[in-house]
């Protein structure tokens, strides 16, 4: 999901030649803007692949370790994210006060240990204790990332940065399937455990240590990466009055101040905020729960649903890429809140197709149905984003843009857990797990949809008063 800070997606002046409209800032080159977004799209494309390859793996993970389907769930989600709510905005506050490639090399280097001891992990409670530590990592990079692309590229030509950026998703997303499995029907054909170092290791653990490696390279890279000059100094970040208490500086550094500029355009940003983490339940727990679905429901092994998938989400993120630009910038043309508009477009196009795979007779039938349901996730992506930035604060942009994709991260990885527990305590039939699906698409997607509705207007009239500002 990438971020397009400094206005809607349309730009009439387009180049490198646009550098020149911001004469009073220190432009990166653009051999060092550009080498430092093939990183950022690198680690990208590391963080979506190795939490694809890991949903592939749901079965088996279910079967070894003899879980239920509400503890698959937790172990995909919840138990990621119980470290972010502790990290997650200090990392961001870093993102506005330190250098940016430090922190993100640091968290690359968190996600490869964190996936490679899951490889290692002898039960549940080990398993889990892995994941606890893996948002620590993985919330590290979307507001250093966001942040150095908005320092690196001039406002008439992000719309490319994060345009380019969306290939890291889409290569995480469409290699992931294809190579998880692949992998998974390779190690199917080993013994089903070894002992390695005293340690019992099943055959697709080693598939965890060897995706690992890649997030190791991300964190290497990074340190060669040039650190732009700060649109926003870090002086003019919010700091806590001179003789503020102990409690005072701790609550300023976990973004308090951040929180209140959100409160106090609360009319803006909580209705895309709640359609944003509404979305996001569903969304992650289908991400997570798809392959299950397709095994139970219809038979397939993994290398099938992994060279479908594959299939399905290259042709949708592509189709929806394109499809999200030209829609954007012709709204924009006629539209301040084109931004807004166009993502409820697009969430109602995604909450047709969704509900729509689980009720398909075939396997293909759902298949393509999500793949629909990505383009149009695509498509919506930069546009919703975008607005989050158009609005945010440039001295606090890390620590909104991380209270946005806190909204994200957590109700995200709370929707393998929901899904889970609807499958286990609603329908209480694992082979009916299809029901659980369409149960809670029917609810969320629509709710997440009418809250972006409810945003379009507020948005409009936020942009018409930072336009009279002069910004």
């Amino acid at each position: 999901m990438a971020l397009a800070p400094g206005g809607p997606v349309a730009g009439r002046e387009t180049g490198e030649a646009a550098v020149a409209a911001a004469p009073d800032k220190e432009w990166p080159s653009a051999r060092a803007r550009y080498w430092a977004l093939f990183v950022i799209i690198f680690a990208t494309f590391v963080t979506f692949f190795d939490q694809v390859v890991f949903g592939m793996l749901a079965e088996r993970i279910k079967h070894d370790f003899g879980l239920t389907d509400a503890q698959l769930g937790f172990l995909a989600g919840p138990a990621s994210i119980i470290c972010y709510l502790f990290v997650g905005i200090p990392l961001a506050r870093l993102a506005d006060i330190w250098p940016r490639k430090y922190v993100l090399s640091g968290g690359a280097a968190v996600i490869g240990l964190v996936t490679a001891l899951g490889g290692l992990a002898q039960n549940f409670g080990q398993f889990v204790g892995t994941r606890v530590f893996l948002a620590a990592g993985g919330s590290a990079h979307a507001p250093s990332s966001y942040s150095m692309i908005a320092d690196s590229f001039p406002p008439k030509i992000i719309t490319r940065a994060f345009a380019l950026i969306q290939f890291g998703f889409i290569g995480g997303t469409t290699v992931g399937p294809l190579v998880g499995g692949m992998l998974i029907a390779m190690t199917a054909t080993w013994a089903p455990s070894v002992i390695f170092g005293g340690l019992t290791i099943f055959g697709w653990q080693w598939i965890l240590i060897w995706i690992a490696v890649p997030a190791f390279v991300a964190a290497l890279l990074f340190l060669t990466v040039k650190e732009p000059q700060r649109q926003a100094p870090v002086a003019d970040v919010e700091q806590p009055p001179s003789d503020a208490s102990f409690g005072r500086t701790v609550v300023t550094f976990m973004g308090w101040d951040a929180a209140k500029a959100i409160h106090a355009e609360g009319r803006v940003y909580y209705p895309l905020f709640g359609a944003l983490a509404l979305s996001a339940t569903e969304s992650f727990g289908i991400a997570f729960w798809r392959v299950p679905f397709m095994i139970r429901t219809f038979g397939w092994n993994e290398a099938q649903i992994g060279a479908a998938l594959s299939l399905t989400v290259l042709i949708g993120s592509l189709t929806g890429l394109a499809l999200g630009g030209v829609f954007v910038e012709w709204l924009a043309k006629r539209y301040k809140d084109a931004n807004v508009r166009a993502a409820f477009i697009f969430f109602s196009g995604t909450t047709i197709c969704t509900i729509t795979a689980f009720i398909m007779p075939t396997g293909w039938g759902s298949m393509i149905a999500f793949g629909f349901a990505v383009m149009f996730g695509i498509a919506g992506a930069v546009p919703q984003n975008a607005a989050v930035q158009r609005v945010a604060p440039n001295s606090m942009r890390g620590q909104v843009t991380a209270f946005y994709l806190f909204m994200f991260t957590f109700f995200g990885a709370m929707g393998s857990f929901v899904i889970g527990l609807v499958a286990q305590y609603v329908i209480g039939d694992e082979e009916k797990l299809w029901q659980a699906l369409l149960i809670t698409a029917s609810i969320l997607l629509p709710l997440a949809t009418f809250l972006m509705f409810r945003a379009i207007k507020p948005y409009r009239l936020e942009v018409e008063r930072l336009e009279a500002l002069g910004r």
